[in-house]
């Protein structure tokens, strides 16, 4: 049985914390309850989520899409939960998804609730879908964020299926590229050293070709060292980014970045807007909405922003007032907010301004896909065209000055 790790009260107001071993949150919430405690927070324990990770892989996002789609029709359709995972793990094909709808279903069937039972993988189910599954069971939408999640993923495929469309063509020309200036480099551009031996000793040298000719003695003497060292950072920068103040880091950038910056925010904003607006639709309070909704976002500095937003609410001021003061919110979404806060129509605007947002971005993305392949090609032009004339500039002088 898992290790759950939980913090309660006495009967006399002492806060105490300990581990205990149950089937289920719900089970180890009654252990609690028999010990005469009051639980203040359950969860599983770290060693229990490591354990429940490690046999989870990933799975490709076309099976997931099915998984979502196919469970919230059978759940449209009147089937029960439980039986709706045992009919999905009996028709998947997929043996990693298998296991992993096999481990959910036996979850579900202990006792535990569905994003309790996906949040023990979470290479298979990443932060945000098990978040808006949290919010479809607290809300009772839960069929309507299934079939959401699986839009959103559909999504997803869909522009990284054109992304890669449009990349291929210049990343096989950079490839080329890289490869023959490589050779160039090693091979190639040594046997002019000595050539242009007498113009560097002269100090006439261009500064393309000293440039040039430097690259290629690192490359020959100390390629290995540099391939290694590229990979060393590489491989620190990614470690660094899964710690939390990494992350934080990397959301910060995300949303301040120039270009890519407004999409990634845009898309975030239309995420928590949507489910927001879904929650209050659906008789949710506010407060346990917006704490549900922030991590829907999916970036860390929006979801902090909407948690102070939440603590001032619950001081009885309105919405807008705080979203407006982080900073991260535009102006003209705050002035939406506003008006439907006094107009009593705070769900409806926010679903209309999750759709008008989704719209605008995917516009945006189209423009920045169908730029990026003149952008590489232009980059690979300009290091193709250096090293050309890097080499061809001490030639040209050499017969001027002959």
């Amino acid at each position: 049985m898992p290790e759950f790790k939980y913090q309660a009260r006495e009967l006399s107001g002492k806060q105490v914390s300990g581990t205990l071993s149950a089937t289920s949150e719900k089970d180890a919430l009654a252990v609690l309850t028999s010990r005469s405690l009051f639980p203040i927070s359950v969860a599983l324990s770290e060693s229990a989520k490591q354990q429940a990770a490690a046999g989870s892989r990933r799975v490709a996002s076309r099976y997931l899409t099915v998984f979502y789609n196919q469970l919230a029709d059978l759940l449209k359709s009147g089937v029960p939960l439980l039986r709706s995972l045992q009919l999905l793990e009996e028709q998947t094909s997929q043996p990693v998804l298998r296991a992993v709808v096999q481990d959910v279903r036996e979850q579900v069937a202990d006792g535990s609730r569905l994003n309790d039972a996906m949040r023990r993988h979470p290479r298979t189910f990443n932060f945000l879908s098990v978040s808006m599954v949290k919010a479809g069971e607290e809300g009772g939408f839960l069929e309507e964020v299934l079939a959401r999640i699986a839009a959103f993923n559909e999504h997803q495929e869909e522009l990284k299926g054109k992304v890669t469309g449009a990349m291929v063509y210049p990343l096989f020309l950079m490839i080329v590229g890289f490869t023959i200036v490589t050779v160039m480099m090693v091979w190639f551009v040594p046997e002019f050293e000595a050539i242009f031996a007498r113009m560097k000793d002269q100090g006439s040298l261009p500064w393309a070709t000293t440039t040039l000719l430097g690259i290629s003695n690192v490359i020959q003497q100390h390629g290995i060292l540099v391939a290694l060292g590229v990979c060393g950072v590489i491989g620190g920068i990614i470690y660094y980014f899964q710690t939390p103040e990494g992350t934080r880091l990397l959301d910060l950038w995300k949303l301040k970045v120039p270009g890519l910056g407004g999409i990634l925010q845009s898309l975030a904003v239309a995420r928590f807007c949507r489910m927001l607006g879904t929650l209050l639709r659906n008789g949710v309070p506010i407060l346990q909405s917006l704490r549900i909704a922030k991590d829907a976002s999916g970036n860390v500095v929006l979801a902090e922003a909407i948690g102070n937003a939440a603590d001032n609410v619950s001081s009885g001021e309105s919405l807008a007032v705080p979203l407006r003061a982080s900073g991260q919110f535009s102006r003209d979404l705050i002035e939406m907010i506003a008006v439907g806060e006094e107009a009593n129509n705070l769900e409806n605007v926010l679903i209309g301004v999750a759709d008008n947002l989704e719209k605008r971005t995917s516009r945006r993305i189209e423009m920045v896909v169908r730029l990026l392949e003149p952008a590489m090609l232009l980059v690979m032009a300009v290091v193709v065209t250096f090293v050309i004339a890097a080499l061809l500039l001490p030639v040209l002088n050499m017969s001027a000055t002959a």
